[in-house]
C-alpha cells in the first residue's frame, strides 16, 4: 500500500455510481539478458524456522528459507516497468526496455518511483482482497563491461553503498514489530502494531473429513498442474459497463454480464443459462445461501438521450441454481417522497437483503421480497452508508456535517434492523469498511494518514455483542497491502479472518534472487493485537495474495513473475504450511491472458479446483487495442 491507485491511460472517466476504471495491462517481457550481481542480503530466519508456531519475528519482511511442501520459488526475473518509469542504465541494454535498473538508495527494501504504484505485472495499479500486494524497484546491479565477470565484482564505491543499505534495513526491521499499548480515544484498550487488512468471504471446513486438507474441505489434486478450462470474450460496449458480480455453484460459475446474470458450465464455459435485468448490474453480494441464492443490484434501464445514467435503484435475487430472477423492486426513502432510493451496494446475511447508499437504505426478506425494515434518519443527518454481511449483519451508520462526521458501527437485528450493539469511531474517520461480521472487524483510515490510497491506517476488532472494542491495531501502509473501497463498506481485499486471527499479506518487497520481489502472509490476534509468530512466504518473484478461509485454512494466489502461470495454496492457519493447489500454465499467450486482470479491480474465485478471474468494469474497445484480445473471463482447472 505504498501508492494511492491511478487512473488507467486512454480509460473513460469514471460514471456515476462505477468503480474505478479496470486497467488493461500489456503483457509482461522478459528481461533483455541473464540476471547478474546482488543487491544486499538476506536476514537469519525466525527461531524453529519457517512452517512451525514461533515466537513474533524482528523483521517480518526478514528473508528466510522457503517453506516446508511443494517449492514455490522463482526462476527467472520479475515483469519489468514500462519505460520511462525509472532512471535509464548508462549502459545501453539489449532491448532498452524490460532489464533490471540500476540498485536505488533508500530503505533496505525497494520503494515504488514516483506514479509507479502496482503489483508486478500491472503498471500504474497498486495492487488486495479480501483482503484480497506492489512492484518496486528491484535493486539488482547492471551487468559490467566485457571481461568484468558478469557485473557481480562490486567496485569500493558499490561496497560501501551496499554495507550502508543492509545496516538500515537491520535499522528498520527492528522496528517493523515494535507494539505497544496505548489508550484509545475513550476506551483505553487499544494495541499499536503493523497491520492492515482486507476482506473476503471464508466457507465453513470440515476438520479434515472426507479427502479435505486438514481443517478445510478443498482437496489437493493428483496434479497440480492446471489448464485453461475457458476463456470467454469481453462483450463490446459503447461506454463503461459495470459487469460486477460472479459466484461459484455445485455445477456452473455465474457472472454478470451486460443487463444479465449468465451461467457458465464450470470446465467448459457453454451457457447454461441467462437472467435478463433492465439495465447494468450495478452491485452484487459476495454471499450466497447453501442453496444458491444471491442478491444483485441493477439500474432501472439503459441509457437514452433523455436519461444518460439511469439510477441504480433496483434490489433482486437471483436462484443461481434454477437461473431465476426470484423478485425485483425498488424502495422510496424514508424521509418520504416518491423518487426511488439510489444503491451503492447490497449484501446477504441469513435470509435478510440489505442493501444501503447515500441515499438511504433498505432490507428484503430473501424469499418474498417483502420489505423488512428502513433505517432511520436522525435529526443529525444519520444515515447508513452501508452494510457487511455473511454470518451476522453490520452497518457503518455516518452521522453529523460533512466537515465533521461522526461514524458508528452496529451490530443488527437481520429481521428488524434494530442495533444490537454500537461502537463509536474515532474523531477523524469519515470512511469505514467492515471486513468481518463474525467476529466483527473494522477497517478504517483514522485522521487520513494513509495516504496511499487504500483507505487503511488501523483495524478495530469489536465485541459485536457489547459494543466494546477489544483491540486496535495500528496498520503501517508502507509494510502491508491490503486495500478497502474507500466508499464501500464491504469491498476489502487480500486479507482474511478466521481463527480469531486476521490474516494479511505484506508488501512486495526484496527476494533472495537476483532482483525478484517477494511477499509474505502473516496474522494479527484479534484479542491481543500482537503479530503471531510464523508467515507464509511466497517464495521469489511471487506475491501472495489471500482470498479466503476454508475451514481453518487459508485459500491465497500467488501472482505469478512474467515467465509462470500464477499457483493457489492452502496456508495452514496455524503452522503456515503451504500445500500447492494449482499451477497455470506459463505458456506466453495464457501468462498474458491471466495478467491481464488487476487484482484490485478483479473478482478472483477458487473452489475444487478451478480459478477463475474476471472483470467488474468493462468499457469500449480502445484504437490501440483493435487486435487484442479482451477477456472477460479466464477459468482454469486441474484434472
Amino acid at each position: 500500500m505504498t501508492q494511492p491507485p491511478q487512473q488507467p491511460p486512454n480509460e473513460p472517466p469514471n460514471q456515476p455510481n462505477q468503480p474505478p476504471n479496470q486497467p488493461n495491462q500489456p503483457p509482461n517481457q522478459p528481461p533483455a539478458g541473464p540476471p547478474s550481481g546482488g543487491f544486499g542480503a538476506p536476514q537469519d530466519p525466525p527461531p524453529g524456522g519457517f512452517g512451525e508456531p514461533t515466537p513474533p519475528p524482528a523483521d517480518p519482511f526478514a528473508k528466510q528459507p522457503p517453506p516446508a511442501g511443494p517449492a514455490t520459488g522463482g526462476y527467472g526475473s520479475p515483469p519489468p516497468p514500462p519505460p520511462g518509469s525509472y532512471p535509464t542504465p548508462p549502459a545501453p541494454q539489449p532491448n532498452g526496455y524490460g532489464y533490471p535498473q540500476a540498485p536505488q538508495p533508500g530503505y533496505g527494501y525497494p520503494q515504488g518511483a514516483p506514479g509507479q504504484p502496482g503489483y508486478p505485472g500491472q503498471p500504474g495499479m497498486p495492487q488486495q482482497g479480501y483482503g484480497y500486494p506492489t512492484q518496486p524497484m528491484y535493486g539488482a546491479p547492471q551487468p559490467g563491461p566485457a571481461g568484468s565477470g558478469g557485473g557481480k565484482k562490486f567496485s569500493t564505491q558499490m561496497q560501501i553503498i551496499v554495507a550502508a543499505a543492509v545496516a538500515v534495513v537491520l535499522i528498520i526491521g527492528a522496528a517493523v514489530v515494535y507494539t505497544s499499548t496505548r489508550g484509545d480515544d475513550d476506551k483505553g484498550n487499544q494495541a499499536s502494531t503493523s497491520g492492515s487488512t482486507g476482506g473476503s468471504e471464508g466457507g465453513e471446513g470440515k476438520g479434515g473429513e472426507g479427502d479435505g486438507l486438514a481443517g478445510g474441505s478443498e482437496k489437493a489434486p493428483g496434479s497440480t498442474k492446471s489448464k485453461v478450462a475457458f476463456q470467454l470474450p469481453q462483450p463490446e460496449v459503447a461506454s463503461v459497463t459495470s459487469v460486477k458480480g460472479s459466484w461459484l455453484t455445485d455445477k456452473a460459475y455465474v457472472k454478470s454480464g451486460v443487463s444479465e446474470v449468465v451461467a457458465h458450465d464450470r470446465d467448459k464455459g457453454t451457457k447454461l443459462w441467462s437472467v435478463p435485468v433492465p439495465g447494468e448490474v450495478c452491485g452484487a453480494s459476495r454471499h450466497m445461501t447453501k442453496d444458491y441464492k444471491t442478491a444483485i443490484l441493477f439500474k432501472e434501464g439503459k441509457p437514452t438521450k433523455e436519461k444518460k445514467y439511469p439510477a441504480c435503484n433496483q434490489v433482486g435475487v437471483v436462484d443461481l441454481a434454477a437461473g431465476k430472477l426470484l423478485w425485483s423492486k425498488s424502495v422510496t426513502a424514508a424521509t418520504g417522497g416518491d423518487r426511488p432510493v439510489q444503491f451503492n451496494e447490497v449484501t446477504l446475511s441469513g435470509t435478510t437483503v440489505a442493501a444501503g447508499g447515500t441515499s438511504g437504505g433498505a432490507a428484503f426478506n430473501l424469499t418474498s421480497g417483502a420489505e423488512l425494515w428502513k433505517p432511520k434518519v436522525g435529526a443529525d443527518r444519520c444515515y447508513d452508508m452501508g452494510y457487511g454481511g455473511g454470518e451476522a449483519l453490520a452497518v457503518v451508520r455516518k452521522c453529523g456535517s460533512y466537515d465533521s462526521p461522526q461514524l458508528t458501527i452496529q451490530a443488527l437485528n437481520p429481521a428488524t434492523g434494530a442495533p444490537l450493539s454500537s461502537y463509536q469511531m474515532p474523531a477523524g474517520v469519515e470512511y469505514a469498511s467492515i471486513v468481518s461480521t463474525k467476529p466483527l472487524v473494522v477497517a478504517a483510515n483514522v485522521g487520513d494518514t494513509a495516504g496511499d490510497g487504500s483507505a487503511i491506517s488501523d483495524f478495530f476488532s469489536i465485541d459485536a455483542a457489547t459494543g466494546k472494542l477489544i483491540v486496535r491495531i495500528s496498520a503501517d501502509a508502507e509494510k502491508y497491502a491490503a486495500r478497502c473501497g474507500s466508499t464501500d463498506v464491504e469491498n476489502c481485499r487480500a486479507a482474511v479472518v478466521g481463527n480469531n486471527r486476521l490474516y494479511l499479506p505484506t508488501e512486495d518487497h526484496d527476494g533472495t534472487s537476483e532482483y525478484g520481489d517477494t511477499n509474505e502472509v502473516v496474522a494479527f490476534d484479534l484479542t491481543t493485537g500482537k503479530l503471531l509468530g510464523g508467515r507464509a512466504d511466497a517464495g521469489d518473484r511471487y506475491s501472495l495474495v489471500p482470498l479466503r478461509m476454508d475451514g481453518t485454512n487459508v485459500i491465497a494466489y500467488k501472482k505469478p513473475p512474467y515467465d509462470k502461470g500464477g499457483q493457489i495454496v492452502s496456508i495452514d492457519g496455524e503452522t503456515f504450511k503451504q500445500t500447492l493447489l494449482m499451477e497455470n500454465p506459463g505458456d506466453e499467450a495464457v501468462r498474458d491472458a491471466e495478467t491481464l486482470f488487476s487484482i484490485d479491480h478483479s473478482e478472483l474465485l477458487y473452489g475444487e479446483g478451478r480459478f477463475y478471474l474476471s472483470k467488474q468494469l468493462i468499457s469500449e474497445r480502445r484504437d490501440s487495442q483493435a487486435d487484442e484480445k479482451l477477456y472477460l473471463v479466464v477459468g482454469f482447472r486441474t484434472d
